[in-house]
């Protein structure tokens, strides 16, 4: 990250089995994505951070939480800690009062204060660029090492949430079993030139078009396309540009 600004680097695809079977041509899913980047040409993660090493914080906090109530219980806690040292200086106790208001608070400010130790004692208190390196922290799984990986330092991945793992099987894009199931298809099934960006199209559109309770299938872009069962709709939305996310809105 430099001056602000991610810059994007290319990340080498391993040597893939076979493109996995889909319900979906390569020529649907390019035009899956067109459609996606026409809309949100720029999507952002909406989990706020002021570095990489906030970054990870709060992804590691965003845990069966929402982004909205991360931000809100983060926002006065990297106000006053955005560094690895400044965390460890506030102990567990204090960290543990700023994010009292999410869930399973007591052994994330336990994990903040020793990822943060980590980072300290064996990367010279930089977040490291590697996901086997990621995972070594405390309370940092592989979803959380490749949000980093991507937002911090611009890598094309895929970390598989709830509503990537829900849109993944309900469309039958990447049907699987597990988040890790998922990934491996995805990765093997998206565009190269759009994989950059999938992952933030894919939350941002479950989150806000195809929900989990009901979709909104006259909302949806890509719904002539779209193989989901329980769709209601088969005729796509218009394709314009969204306005501007507002972060931290809706959860």
């Amino acid at each position: 990250m430099e001056n602000g600004k991610i810059k994007k680097t290319a990340m080498p695809r391993r040597k893939a089995p076979a493109r996995p079977k889909s319900l979906y041509s390569q020529d649907e899913l390019r035009e899956m994505f067109r459609r996606f980047s026409i809309q949100r040409p720029e999507p952002k993660g909406e989990l706020e951070h002021v570095n990489p090493f906030t970054l990870v914080v709060a992804v590691a906090l965003s845990a069966q939480a929402t982004d909205a109530g991360v931000n809100k219980a983060t926002r006065a806690l990297f106000k006053v800690a955005d560094t690895p040292e400044k965390m460890l200086a506030l102990g567990e106790e204090t960290v543990r009062e700023y994010i009292k208001t999410i869930g399973l608070y007591r052994n994330k400010a336990k994990n903040v204060i020793a990822l943060s130790q980590m980072l300290i004692d064996r990367f010279g208190s930089e977040v490291p660029r590697t996901r086997e390196e990621l995972v070594m922290l405390p309370g940092v799984g592989r979803k959380t090492a490749n949000v980093v990986l991507s937002m911090a330092f611009g890598q094309a991945t895929m970390a598989v949430d709830t509503h990537i793992f829900r849109i993944a099987n309900r469309l039958r894009l990447a049907p699987g079993k597990t988040p890790d199931e998922v990934e491996d298809k995805l990765i093997r099934l998206i565009p190269d030139e759009y994989l950059y960006h999938a992952h933030h199209w894919l939350i941002l559109h479950g989150r806000y078009c195809c929900k989990a309770r009901k979709p909104e299938c006259e909302r949806c872009v890509i719904a002539d396309l779209c193989r989901a069962p329980e769709k209601t709709c088969d005729v796509p939305a218009a394709l314009v540009e969204l306005p501007a996310q507002v972060f931290g809105a809706t959860p």
